[in-house]
């Protein structure tokens, strides 16, 4: 496994770690989609801007750990018009449940 592969899915480990739990915890606010993430996989984004899903193992899960950071609770991802992957900190939803950053 090559170095950027490795990191790709730590980042994904961390993201599944973070989000799986959360995202099945709690009623989805009006008008949002879960974003379902399972542990037996990790998510990948790599430079192109792309995006990949890989079916995980257990035989490196130490390896894999290694750096790897938890995602921060109202964390929200999202392609920028560059087509760049973000994520910002903080909340996201008002006060009502209604999206922050949503249409109209």
């Amino acid at each position: 496994m090559t170095a950027r592969a490795s990191t790709l899915l730590a980042v994904a480990m961390m993201a599944t770690a973070a989000l799986a739990a959360p995202a099945f915890a709690q009623a989805p606010t009006a008008g949002a989609t879960p974003w379902v993430l399972t542990p037996d996989m990790g998510y990948g984004y790599d430079a192109e801007g792309r995006t990949f899903a890989y079916k995980m193992g257990t035989n490196n899960a130490k390896f894999l750990l290694k750096g790897a950071k938890k995602v921060p609770k109202n964390t929200l991802f999202f392609i920028g018009e560059n087509g760049q992957l973000y994520m910002r900190s903080g909340p996201f939803l008002e006060d009502d449940g209604r999206f922050k950053f949503g249409p109209g």
